[in-house]
C-alpha cells in the first residue's frame, strides 16, 4: 500500500504539505490541496488518523454541550459547528446533558477530562469558575455560547439591546399597547436570557412613557406550541387587546401569530407580532425579528477554538458580541385606527 512519500512524490509536494493538505489543518493553497487528493485517490492513499493524533497530541475531536437538542436554536448551533468541523478536518462529539440530574457534572467532570475531545463547546450554559479550572486545567480550551463566562472565551448577543430595538421598532410605528410574551423560569437557569429580554422591553417602554401593563406580559415556554396557546389566552380574554405583541422568541411569536387568526385578526393590520432569532421559518410567516444566525455562531465558535489550539495555552479568552441583523418583514405594520 502506498504511504504518504508516495503520495507526495507523485504529487510533486512535500511530505509536509501533503499532511496539512490531506488532514485539513494548515495553511494550503486549493491547487496543492486538489493535487495531493488527486494523488491519494490514484494511489488508494488513506490517512491514518491514529498516526496522526499520536504525532500531533490530537484527537482531532471536539466536544460541544448542549442542554437539548430538539429545540431549533441549539440544534442550528449544532449545525454551524459540525459544519465547520467537518471543513477542518476535525470530528464531533455530542453531549446532551438535558434536565437529568447529574448528568451535567458527569458530562463535566468525567467524559470531557478522559481526554478524548481536543476541545470544548459549551452552549447556553453557565459553568462555574471550578468547571472552567477543571477543563483548563487538561489543556483544553473552552469556548462558551449565549453568556459570559470568566476566564474562558465567549460568543453572545446583547439581549438587552435586541429586546429594547424590537420593542422600539414598534414603538416608532406608533404603538402603545404592547404586550410581551417571556419565558417561564425553567429558563432563567443559566444566562436568565427571558429576564434580560424582558428587562430590555421594559427599558424601552419607560424611556417611551409608555405603561407596561401586568396582565399584558405572560409566558409561555419559547416554543410554537406554548407561544401559540398563551397568546390564546392574552388574546381572548383581556377586555382590551394590544395592538401589538413583542415575543422573547420566534417561535413564540409564530404561536402568537397562529393565535390572532384563531380570533380573526389580521397580520398585522389588526395585530403587529415580531421577535428575536432568525428562525427558519419566520419567513414563511412574514415575521419580522432580529437574525442572530445560531449557525454562524457555532462556525466563530470552531474557529476561535482552532486558533487557541494553534496558540497555545497562553491565548487570551475574549469576549465577542455577535453581529445580528434586524429583518423588517410583513408583520409589523402602523396600528389600527383607535375606535
Amino acid at each position: 500500500m502506498a504511504g504518504i512519500k508516495e503520495v507526495a512524490e507523485r504529487a510533486g509536494l512535500s511530505i509536509a504539505t501533503v499532511s496539512r493538505a490531506l488532514s485539513g489543518k494548515g495553511n494550503v493553497s486549493a491547487k496543492s490541496r486538489a493535487r495531493a487528493q488527486a494523488a491519494a485517490a490514484d494511489l488508494g492513499f488513506v490517512p491514518s488518523y491514529q498516526a496522526s493524533s499520536l504525532a500531533s497530541g490530537r484527537n482531532y475531536n471536539i466536544g460541544i454541550v448542549v442542554p437539548s437538542v430538539h429545540r431549533w436554536y441549539f440544534s442550528s448551533v449544532v449545525e454551524g459547528v459540525s459544519r465547520a468541523l467537518l471543513d477542518a478536518g476535525y470530528d464531533l462529539t455530542l453531549y446532551n446533558v438535558t434536565e437529568v440530574s447529574g448528568r451535567r457534572q458527569s458530562v463535566l467532570r468525567d467524559f470531557l477530562l478522559r481526554k478524548r475531545v481536543d476541545a470544548v463547546i459549551a452552549v447556553a450554559l453557565a459553568l462555574t469558575e471550578s468547571e472552567i479550572r477543571q477543563i483548563l486545567a487538561v489543556h483544553r480550551p473552552i469556548v462558551g455560547i449565549g453568556g459570559p463566562l470568566h476566564g474562558a472565551s465567549t460568543i453572545r448577543i446583547d439581549d438587552y439591546g435586541l429586546s429594547a430595538a424590537a420593542t422600539n421598532h414598534l414603538i416608532q410605528l406608533g404603538h402603545t399597547k404592547i404586550a410581551h410574551l417571556t419565558g417561564g423560569s425553567v429558563y432563567e437557569q443559566d444566562f436568565k436570557i427571558p429576564r434580560t429580554r424582558l428587562t430590555g422591553f421594559k427599558g424601552a417602554m419607560a424611556t417611551a412613557g409608555l405603561e407596561v401593563r401586568p396582565e399584558w406580559v405572560v409566558t409561555a415556554d419559547f416554543t410554537i406550541q406554548g407561544g401559540y396557546a398563551t397568546a390564546r389566552q392574552l388574546l381572548g380574554s383581556a377586555s382590551e387587546r394590544p395592538t401589538a405583541v413583542f415575543a422573547a422568541s420566534d417561535e413564540m411569536a409564530i404561536g402568537a401569530i397562529l393565535a390572532a387568526r384563531d380570533f380573526g385578526l389580521r397580520i398585522p393590520e389588526d395585530l403587529s407580532v415580531n421577535g428575536i432569532d432568525g428562525h427558519d421559518l419566520g419567513e414563511l410567516f412574514g415575521l419580522t425579528t432580529i437574525d442572530q444566525d445560531p449557525r454562524g455562531q457555532g462556525a466563530l465558535a470552531v474557529r476561535l477554538l482552532l486558533e487557541g489550539l494553534d496558540g497555545g495555552a497562553e491565548r487570551a479568552a475574549v469576549d465577542t458580541t455577535y453581529p445580528t441583523k434586524f429583518v423588517i418583514r410583513s408583520s409589523t405594520a402602523v396600528p389600527p385606527p383607535a375606535r
